[in-house]
């Protein structure tokens, strides 16, 4: 059962593609006051409902961001090999037994993906949607900015990711490797995103993930 929204009632005058940065706070309310579990069975292919995904990118403590490549393991065989700026996924049921769901799916997935000593802030900085791959069409993404307090975080799935920590200069490189999310959020990276964050309308603490 992962959470969703009708297309219709998330997009009221129709979808728009990329990222915005403006009436998060809308869309926050939206979320919150329509949003449903349905079965991930019946919606990966359904685009009249949008799967919200709470989507990280993790700014490390030098300066730079940290890039995974999915491996042969990874479940989504869609995106073998590319690389990603962000690590997420779908909200769970049990994820707003303390609250806002989308709070709790974003640190359980956290906590789930990423190994950091420390803790974090998060911050959403962009609604992400994109129609033009089967995978991402299905998918709203609610883009954080996360900050470790001390230290770097990695990936803790191993046998499914390898991670590094690149500066955006140098990680231009892999652009055209980029999932089509990851190369909307590079482009948003070089505009501004980070001093942006601090008008966020949603910034939430993550703990320790050890």
């Amino acid at each position: 059962m992962v959470l969703c929204v009708p297309r219709t009632t998330i997009f009221p005058d129709g979808a728009w593609h990329g990222l915005v940065t403006s009436g998060l706070e809308r869309a926050l309310r939206t979320i919150r006051a329509t949003a449903v579990y349905r079965p991930r069975g019946q919606v990966e292919e359904d685009a009249s409902q949008q799967q919200i995904i709470p989507y990280c990118i993790v700014q490390q403590g030098d300066g730079g961001f940290l890039l995974t490549r999915r491996l042969r393991r990874s479940s989504e065989r869609r995106l073998h090999h590319l690389y990603s700026l962000g690590v997420g996924g779908h909200v769970n049921p049990g994820d707003g037994e303390d609250g806002d769901p989308v709070v709790g799916g974003l640190r359980r997935e956290w906590s789930e993906e990423i190994v950091c000593a420390s803790a974090a802030t998060a911050r959403l900085v962009a609604l992400l949607n994109d129609d033009t791959t089967p995978v991402s069409r299905v998918h709203l993404g609610l883009v954080f900015l996360v900050e470790p307090h001390a230290g770097t975080a990695a990936v803790r799935e191993i046998d499914k990711l390898e991670g590094e920590s690149l500066g955006l200069e140098a990680m231009r490189r892999h652009y055209l490797n980029m999932e089509s999310w990851s190369q909307l959020v590079y482009d948003d990276l070089v505009a501004g995103a980070p001093e942006r964050a601090e008008q966020s309308p949603l910034v939430v603490d993550l703990p320790a993930a050890p």
